[in-house]
């Protein structure tokens, strides 16, 4: 496909023509070919159409993991709408604020979202409903590979979101290159339990399937003590994993056949340590390709084939057939750094996000002479590789230092008997900012803090050890399982302790 044609309906229709009677879509209660999956998405782009929904319009959907949910928004790129896709999970006040800001044209929803919607003074009809029709067989709309076709929010919701203007081309490419990446073909089964409502999904494992002709499995929600019973029942080949997916999947308790599955390979980012990717692909029989992306570019980096890059995010991705579109490298104070120094990682490719919506100054801060800061700290390698150091605007300042939280929190999780970690910057009665820790123990643990924080002695320079810590039931996390360090509190609790 040359790059000006790449849009959504393009890459379906010419697999569905390719591989008509082939499975594609496979769900609890439900197995559709391609070709019946392409009826479904032509019924639904009827129904968008009687309800005035045309090229450009917005739509405001609430995705589950479901397959109406998938077809609709399918049907709405056939139209040549633009999905604004919101966490389910919102609240009343968090709906109307992304109506008020959004305007759309119609809503997609469930019957038991609805009311949530208040007076929206906009049409709302139930995703299952859009293929309740016959289609009009009009085709595809005429859009342009330039064209939104998701708006994806990335903050906040009662005020004003920064939605991400995401085009055909980006997802397409991303579609594209993900069996490549992941050295995917037809015959593979990819399974997600990552929420519609993101990118990876949307663009990884559905279009993903798509470009390789293969087949997806799509359900509710990850489990993680059903997982691998999941992946045996649908016979699952691949699956995308992100933030703890892999640590709670460790974490269960072993069983004989926890490597008798069909899987065979997992993407996951950012790396875990060589010793717990080398112990989960000894466990679950399966081979783990690790790799960055945000939702600003899906084109970020990926491990090479046929290379090992332990702890790294790898390389800049490239295109199958395009060859070299991506570039990549580490900035300070407008400067690219030496080959094992930090900075800021910034990218430029074809996938770079059209900007936030309504949003300029945001953009313009982002985006510069075609480059994407990412505003993720990496460090440059010899191999072309980067090594992920931390979020730029989580670097906490202390005694004159700056410290990462992600390496503080990995450096607590090696140990046994923490499930999962989270490191915060907080007030300092002297000046910059003390380090606060918040650890979940393992299942029936009684964490002994002072010998943690000499286990995290062991790992980290002194300066980088919380003063701080609580020990926590659970943390709380976004839709995409991200720690929602936001949430966390930033002053002085009963809870916590002062190890100095």
């Amino acid at each position: 496909m040359a790059l000006e044609k790449r849009t959504i309906p393009r890459l379906v229709r010419a697999t569905v023509e390719a591989c008509p009677d082939r499975t594609w879509l496979v769900a609890p209660d439900l197995e559709l070919t391609y070709a019946e999956a392409q009826d479904r998405i032509e019924r639904v782009a009827t129904a968008l159409r009687r309800a005035g929904v045309g090229v450009g319009d917005r739509v405001l959907v609430t995705p589950r993991n479901h397959p109406d949910h998938l077809l609709a928004w399918l049907g709405l790129m056939e139209v040549g709408a633009t999905q604004v896709p919101v966490n389910p999970r919102s609240t009343a006040a968090e709906l109307a604020g992304f109506l008020a800001q959004v305007e759309p044209s119609l809503v997609v929803t469930d019957p038991d979202l609805a009311p949530l919607l208040g007076d929206a003074r906009v049409p709302v009809t139930h995703a299952a409903d859009l293929s309740a029709v016959t289609s009009d067989g009009r085709g595809p709309a005429d859009v342009d590979p330039d064209d939104v076709a998701v708006m994806i929010p990335t903050s906040g919701t009662t005020g004003r979101s920064k939605l991400v203007m995401q085009t055909h081309r980006a997802y397409v490419m991303a579609g594209e290159g993900f069996p490549w990446w992941l050295e995917l073909t037809a015959e593979d089964r990819l399974m997600t339990t990552l929420p519609l409502f993101h990118i990876n999904a949307p663009a990884y494992s559905t279009l993903g399937s798509i470009a390789a002709g293969a087949s997806l499995v799509l359900l509710p929600a990850f489990s993680g003590s059903g997982f691998l019973d999941d992946a045996r029942r649908y016979g699952a080949t691949q699956f995308n994993s992100i933030g703890a997916m892999l640590e709670i999947l460790l974490r269960q308790p072993e069983r004989d056949d926890d490597a008798d599955t069909p899987l065979r390979l997992c993407y996951t980012g950012p790396s875990p340590t060589e010793e717990r990717q080398l112990e989960a692909e000894a466990r679950f029989g399966l081979r783990i390709t690790c790799g960055y992306a945000l939702s600003e570019t899906p084109y970020g980096t990926v491990w090479r084939h046929g290379t090992r890059p332990y702890g790294t995010l790898g390389a800049v991705r490239q295109h199958p057939t395009l060859g070299h579109v991506n570039d990549g490298r580490v900035i300070v104070d407008g400067v690219e750094v030496a080959v094992g120094e930090e900075g800021e990682l910034e990218l430029r490719n074809p996938a770079i996000m059209k900007g936030y919506y309504e949003m300029p100054d945001e953009t313009a801060a982002v985006v510069v002479d075609g480059w994407l800061k990412t505003g993720d700290i990496v460090a440059r390698n010899a191999d072309e590789t980067y090594t992920f150091i931390g979020r730029k605007k989580e670097v906490i300042r202390r005694r004159g230092e700056n410290l990462s939280p992600a390496e503080v929190e990995a450096a607590l999780e090696r140990h046994p008997d923490v499930v999962e970690a989270a490191v915060i910057g907080v007030a300092s009665d002297l000046s910059e900012e003390e380090v606060k820790a918040f650890v979940v123990p393992a299942p029936g643990v009684e964490l002994d803090l002072p010998a943690l924080k000499a286990h995290a002695a062991e790992h980290l320079a002194r300066f980088k050890l919380p003063r701080w810590w609580e020990v926590v039931a659970e943390l709380p996390h976004t839709a995409t399982d991200r720690i929602a360090k936001h949430r966390l509190p930033k002053g002085r609790t009963e809870e916590e302790i002062d190890l100095g």
